[in-house]
């Protein structure tokens, strides 16, 4: 089975071809608007805006599934009447055009009581879960092992961004696409009971696609400023995933290099001696380039 991971230009959506045709989306946000009024800000509902925004990429694309990859509501712990009036709405309009497929962010408690009555929705545990050989999951914990053998993982969770400033210290944050590997060795250690050597079954190297998110309102992590402390989830913050090694591409498609070459800190949390995962810098960079893996920065986010 071929297997292709392709952006939306310009759009923050992903569009994978495997067995079936999926378009994913992540971190919606449905509700932002009733937290930012008790913070002092009014915004009008965004919803039809991002629906119709929304409907136009599966007119578009003509996916058979829509892939939800968390938070599509926003306020936690509790359910705001904004997001029991438009939720449903919302779902029910997707799958009225394609199989939905919700892997449940941290915002995401009490989503299943949410959802439509009758509708083509599928709810998966928040670790994820594999569909037609790609895994999926928010981000927020740590992934299933299975999703260590398949050949591509899609996460969220940080909404990432790049920061550009000019010499007059004026600055632009925008969207971006990280493209990223496993650290193997730092995945074994939580792991512990699984095999997940480089002859093993449950073992595939995946290549991780960090997804953007889709509602413009909720900010993002500047991946180029950050250190593995700033980043959310047990997978970020660990070290589990190469970001110093990752792709950096902008919506449009334009590739901004490797991430550990564009950065403005001078160093990184594990620049300052030994990872979270018990190797130093110089025992990482040594086992990154015995890796064999294609020039991906030719290819494009494929």
């Amino acid at each position: 089975m071929t297997i292709t991971v392709e952006p939306v230009v310009n759009e923050p959506a992903l569009v994978v071809n495997s067995d079936t045709k999926a378009l994913v989306l992540a971190d919606i946000h449905l509700g932002i608007e009733w937290d930012l009024y008790r913070s002092g800000f009014s915004i009008p509902s965004q919803i039809e805006q991002r629906l119709e925004r929304i409907m136009a990429l599966v007119e578009q694309e003509e996916p058979d599934r829509i892939v939800l990859l968390g938070d599509v509501k926003h306020n936690v712990p509790q359910v705001s009447w904004q997001e029991r009036d438009e939720i449903p709405y919302f779902i029910g309009s997707l799958s009225e055009k394609a199989t939905v497929d919700i892997f449940p962010g941290n915002h995401d408690g009490g989503i299943e009581f949410l959802l439509p009555p009758d509708s083509d929705v599928n709810v998966y545990p928040a670790r994820g879960d594999v569909i037609d050989g790609v895994g999926y999951f928010h981000g927020h914990t740590w992934p299933s092992v299975e999703l260590l053998s398949a050949e591509h993982v899609i996460v969220a969770h940080n909404h990432p961004t790049v920061r550009f400033t000019d010499s007059m210290g004026y600055s632009v944050v925008e969207q971006v696409w990280i493209r990223a590997r496993f650290e193997r060795e730092v995945l074994a250690g939580h792991f512990k009971s699984a095999d997940l050597s480089e002859e093993s079954d449950a073992w595939s190297d995946p290549d991780v696609v960090v997804v953007p998110a889709f509602n413009e309102l909720c900010g993002g992590v500047a991946f180029n400023e950050s250190m593995l402390d700033d980043l959310l989830g047990p997978i970020f913050s660990s070290g589990a995933l190469d970001i110093d090694h990752s792709d950096v591409y902008m919506l449009d498609g334009t590739y901004l290099g490797m991430l550990k070459n564009i950065r403005k800190l001078e160093e990184t949390r594990s620049d300052r001696g030994r990872s979270k995962g018990g190797r130093s810098k110089k025992e990482s960079k040594k086992n990154r380039a015995s890796r064999s893996k294609p020039d991906r920065s030719k290819e494009g986010l494929k």
